[in-house]
């Protein structure tokens, strides 16, 4: 079984893991993790993702508030362009020091009325020695993909005729009626002349 110190996505948090109040700042480049997206939108596995911010070590456990930004890919979903420039992310994510809702205490309630398991909370060493960030990145730079990426706001996209770019040519357009209105206005002339007799 793999280690998480051994973990390119490892922090060392010893310094403050069980001290309340201490800090320690990062700011750091790891690999990005496998399953960020996919080929229309997405952040290839193992480029540079960058982490700024702080783990602030708290009673039970240890919290990590910052900011992760990568290069991602993309294709404008209007005009298919490809899109590449880094996307950031702001995260607060909680590292308990144990599970407290694993303990001994059976019969008790194990979740407190309202409160549901926190889909920011992740692993530290069993040691609480290490922090590992793989999933954080992954979820964080998930969730930060766009799910209709633009080239730009106002793109205009592609002609629905013969797919020419509107961005470059906005006054294209093609004089062809459209047959798709051709039965209703045959229908509205029945309509029309069963309302005069």
């Amino acid at each position: 079984m793999s280690r998480t110190e051994d973990s390119p996505w490892a922090v060392s948090v010893a310094q403050i893991a069980g001290r309340p109040g201490e800090s320690k700042e990062i700011d750091a480049v790891f690999p990005a993790p496998s399953g960020i997206g996919d080929d229309v939108v997405g952040v290839d596995e193992g480029a540079d993702v960058t982490v700024t911010g702080s783990f602030d070590s708290i009673v039970d456990g240890i919290i990590f508030t910052g900011r992760v930004s990568a290069p991602a890919h993309a294709e404008c979903t209007r005009c298919l362009k490809p899109i590449e420039h880094p996307w950031t992310a702001d995260v607060t994510a909680f590292f308990p020091l144990e599970d407290t809702r694993r303990d001994n205490r059976k019969g008790e309630v194990e979740i407190i009325a309202g409160e549901d398991e926190s889909e920011d909370t992740y692993p530290l060493s069993a040691d609480g020695s290490f922090a590992d960030i793989e999933a954080l990145l992954r979820d964080t730079l998930v969730e930060a993909l766009p799910l209709q990426p633009l080239c730009r706001p106002d793109c205009l996209g592609l002609c629905s005729q013969c797919g020419a770019d509107l961005n470059e040519d906005p006054d294209h357009h093609h004089d062809m009626p459209d047959i798709r209105f051709a039965e209703l206005a045959d229908l509205k002339a029945r309509l029309e002349a069963e309302q005069g007799k």
